[in-house]
């Protein structure tokens, strides 16, 4: 299926030098936090329910193509926060949901910024996945160590590929704390040639 909303988010995102935005999309009784990555490839498209412990995501294809297709565990969660009971001769469509929705993204690119833990607390599948507020850089070469891959794979899913990139080449590691005073945003690692 084709999400043809995508098509001026993405640009507006692009005129406005965005990499990820994040919006509001209700269905039924429930609150979604969505989330347009265009720093990832494929694109991804992440819907986590608010105050409910579901996050599923899309891979968006060239053309805004999307395989509207949820795991099962995942489907019958959706079905349950929803509030919808099964009925064989009217099943939930993950399809008409996304065309819902589709209905509703934004012509704009939100500029609100989106923190690390906005992220982090919907892509739970990480090493210290309690720990979501950024802490700090640690430079491993300046103690003889060697980044783990467990957190280069934290770093890319939270703060996305380029950060990721930056911290393999550099031999970086990103910084958790599950303690919300002591968030600090993450200091630019740009690569220099």
């Amino acid at each position: 299926m084709v999400l043809d909303g995508l098509k001026d988010l993405y640009r507006s995102m692009k005129e406005k030098d965005l990499s990820r935005v994040r919006f509001q999309y209700v269905h039924g009784r429930v609150a979604f936090d969505v989330f347009f990555l265009i720093d990832e490839t494929p694109f991804c498209l992440m819907f986590g329910a608010v105050n409910f412990n579901i996050a599923f995501e899309f891979a968006v294809k060239a053309g805004f193509v999307i395989d509207p297709r949820l795991p099962p565990e995942m489907y019958k969660a959706l079905c349950r926060a929803l509030g919808l009971q099964f009925d064989p001769n009217n099943p939930f469509s993950v399809k008409s949901f996304l065309g819902q929705f589709g209905q509703h993204i934004p012509k704009v690119a939100p500029a609100t910024p989106i923190r690390p833990e906005d992220i982090a607390i919907y892509r739970r599948d990480v090493e210290e996945c309690e720990k979501i507020y950024f802490l700090k850089w640690r430079d491993n070469s300046s103690m003889g160590k060697r980044v783990t891959l467990e957190n280069l794979n934290k770093t890319r899913r939270i703060l996305g590929d380029s950060i990721y990139q930056a911290c393999m080449k550099r031999n970086i590691s990103s910084c958790w704390t599950d303690d919300r005073s002591q968030r600090r945003d993450p200091p630019s690692l740009a690569i220099r040639n």
